[in-house]
């Protein structure tokens, strides 16, 4: 048996091992930090507080998350790296203006071959949505032709399609601000802009879970939920052009929507991966379970990856849900009004702290906790998605 083939049938405790600090890991926090407070040297003076504190926040992170975890170094260079192009070629043409207008940005988007062809938001979301396409069909040939080759491929793949994703709307704030100063913000505020960010965050748990785990084997299953949300993605792009950038409603004009919504999304990307998880799992146990020349992870490998994914996405989850009281306090004046969105995100929040129950305190475990994972997606999709389409209340900013 092949290493691959031993790390694919490990015990959930030998998934990973200590490392070692080295002098690119000192060098990688020196960077970061030294970026990230010449930041806030340079722009300091036009930041509130609230802003200084992301900032601040955001290097910290960064920094420890980069020295943990490695494989997200390349990333971060890359994103940075593709949205100083986005950036360079929006200055050489309008330089120091803060707006331009949606007429003159599109005019320059449509002229420029960077612009047009790589790293315009719309380009590059273009760009994400079929590489993660590619990745699912690639991990998939992968898993059944059981070559190693091609699952590395279809990790580069998953890696190019989430920076190209990072760099969209990192390029999207940006065009934000051309067309109209009061246009700008943070691209979390609808639709089209939370189904890239549920896609570049679930990929990117889905590869610390990858590397963790040291299996590729899993990929097709877990981008299927990406692929169907680029799909999503693509049909409210073309068929309904929501990737027009709008102003924010009032209610979202907000502080709170820039930690509120990535926390949440967090969560539904680690409930996507458990619920993916939860398929492979079943499909696995039908076919017989464990096996020597079995491709997938061992079940009890599966069970724990699964128990993980959903611990994560309720911890984000329950901090969501939090932040989210309170910023309804603050632009409705109360914390809790059983609106339809609250209302499901209780139902989402009781699904998982049950489920989390029932594993630690009853030792429930294998194929109904697998199922369980994928009902409770439908659950989460309802809430996220469902409750857009078919309800009313304070949240129907985000409607089809």
């Amino acid at each position: 048996m092949s290493a691959t083939s031993d790390a694919l049938h490990q015990s959930p405790g030998r998934a990973a091992s200590g490392r070692s600090i080295k002098p690119l890991d000192i060098l990688w926090l020196v960077a970061v930090l030294v970026a990230g407070f010449g930041a806030l040297a340079a722009f300091g003076d036009r930041m509130d507080g609230y802003e200084v504190g992301i900032l601040v926040g955001s290097t910290l992170g960064l920094a420890v998350f980069g020295g943990y975890w490695r494989s997200v170094r390349g990333l971060t260079l890359a994103v940075a790296a593709m949205t100083a192009i986005a950036l360079w070629r929006y200055g050489a043409h309008f330089g120091d203006q803060l707006s331009v207008g949606l007429e003159a940005l599109t005019a320059v988007q449509g002229k420029d071959f960077f612009l047009k062809f790589l790293f315009a938001s719309q380009s590059a979301i273009m760009w994400m949505s079929a590489l993660y396409v590619g990745a699912t069909f690639t991990y998939f040939l992968a898993l059944f032709t059981r070559t190693d080759y091609i699952a590395r491929i279809a990790s580069v793949l998953v890696w190019s399609a989430t920076a190209f994703g990072l760099t969209g709307l990192l390029a999207r704030w940006r065009e934000s601000y051309l067309i109209n100063v009061d246009y700008g913000h943070i691209p979390v505020s609808n639709l089209y802009e939370v189904f890239i960010l549920f896609s570049v965050i679930t990929a990117l748990i889905y590869m610390y879970y990858e590397g963790r785990y040291r299996t590729r084997n899993l990929g097709g299953f877990v981008m299927l939920v990406i692929s169907a949300a680029v799909g999503f993605l693509l049909w409210y792009t073309f068929d309904r052009g929501a990737n027009a950038i709008q102003p924010l409603v009032p209610a979202l004009n907000s502080y709170w929507m820039k930690i509120h919504v990535p926390a949440n999304f967090i969560g539904y990307g680690a409930f996507g991966i458990a619920a993916m998880v939860g398929i492979a799992y079943l499909i696995k146990h039908k076919l017989g379970g464990d096996g020597e020349n079995d491709r997938l992870p061992r079940l009890e490998v599966l069970d724990d990856l699964m128990y993980k994914a959903i611990a994560l996405g309720f911890g984000f989850f329950t901090v969501a849900t939090i932040l989210g009281a309170m910023w309804a306090a603050e632009a409705w004046g109360g914390y809790w009004s059983w609106d339809p969105k609250e209302t499901w995100a209780l139902i989402v929040w009781l699904n998982y702290a049950a489920w989390l129950h029932m594993r630690l305190t009853k030792g429930w475990r294998g194929t109904p906790m697998a199922w369980w994972s994928v009902v409770g997606l439908f659950v989460t999709t309802f809430a996220f998605l469902g409750v857009n389409m078919f309800l009313s209340g304070l949240h129907s900013y985000g409607t089809l």
